[in-house]
């Protein structure tokens, strides 16, 4: 975990979306090194099927999370599938839900209130259960800002990128993306909470050299990580989400000649042919925390090697 704003938050560069009721995909995931595992009741999972799905989750949370990652439920949208998924995800083994379709502040609310009440009725800390909002309506980009506050909870923001592309009518390409997965970002970063995705859909994962790529310009932009479907993407993102080690070196450098600075009690700083000020300073701070925060998670251990753009795409 790591601090931001005040918030403790998880480590999440890799989260790794499994269909429960495919058993030789929840039997390998925990090998995949995911920093989560993304257990699927929607999408994935044909309506006929749901019930199944459903009475499948508890032993498949206790085989994902077998090397230490940390296991969240998909849910469904529809009010009573949705209270029907929260009766079987919610559970010490599940670390958080990821909600489809939010539309509003008020509609997160909701969905937090009834989590309350199953902590409540097992005996479960309060607040055990975290949330992922899930922006894929028009109508909730221009929400995310309120969602974003919406309850403690709430512990990161997505874009749905292929469900916002079908509403508007728009292919799911980067130009079109560009506009609501920034707002998510803005939304997320001043609620304190994390900013997650990449500027592309999670449907294309045959060229490999592309999707670092992409993850590479989307942790420039302000992500910290993303959910994948295929196995073969997650050691790229455990890369590509970490501060290398040039920027790491480079922000130890600057920290310390900046406080040598201040305890000499210099107000201008210069370093390595530039000035720099505090808020450079923090962001070398805040680099250093989180490689510091990687390090103590473990999840680097557990990365895979990256797999080749025609492997199977079950884990």
């Amino acid at each position: 975990m790591t601090e931001f704003s005040g918030r403790t938050l998880p480590i999440w560069r890799s989260m790794l979306f499994v269909p429960v009721t495919v058993e030789r995909f929840v039997a390998g995931a925990a090998r995949r090194g995911a920093d989560a595992i993304i257990l699927d009741l929607e999408d994935s999972i044909p309506v006929a099927e749901k019930e199944l799905a459903r009475g499948m989750i508890a032993a498949a949370t206790k085989t994902v999370s077998a090397a230490g990652a940390n296991v969240i439920v998909r849910v469904n949208r529809p009010w009573r599938m949705l209270v029907r998924d929260l009766e079987v995800a919610v559970s010490p083994g599940v670390t958080a839900l990821m909600l489809p379709k939010i539309e509003s502040a008020d509609h997160l609310r909701l969905i937090a209130e009834t989590v309350d009440e199953i902590e409540a009725e097992r005996g479960m800390a309060p607040g055990h259960t975290r949330l992922i909002a899930m922006l894929e309506t028009p109508g909730s980009i221009f929400q995310a800002e309120a969602i974003a506050r919406a309850h403690p909870r709430l512990v990161a923001l997505t874009v749905g990128s292929e469900d916002l592309a079908l509403a508007v009518g728009m292919v799911p390409e980067a130009d079109g993306l560009l506009f609501p997965k920034q707002q998510a970002i803005f939304a997320a970063r001043a609620a304190g909470i994390l900013p997650l995705g990449f500027l592309g859909t999670v449907a294309d994962f045959a060229d490999l050299g592309r999707f670092r790529a992409t993850i590479e310009r989307s942790r420039r932009l302000g992500f910290s990580g993303a959910s994948v479907i295929h196995p073969g993407q997650v050691a790229i993102l455990n890369e590509a989400f970490r501060p290398q080690s040039a920027e790491l070196d480079h922000a130890r450098r600057l920290v310390a000649a900046y406080e040598e600075a201040t305890k000499a009690g210099r107000g201008a700083v210069a370093f390595e042919g530039r000035m720099i000020d505090v808020p450079v300073v923090r962001r070398a701070q805040a680099l250093i925390e989180r490689h510091e925060a990687i390090e103590a998670r473990g999840s680097a251990d557990r990365t895979a090697p990256v797999a080749t753009a025609n492997a199977d795409t079950g884990t």
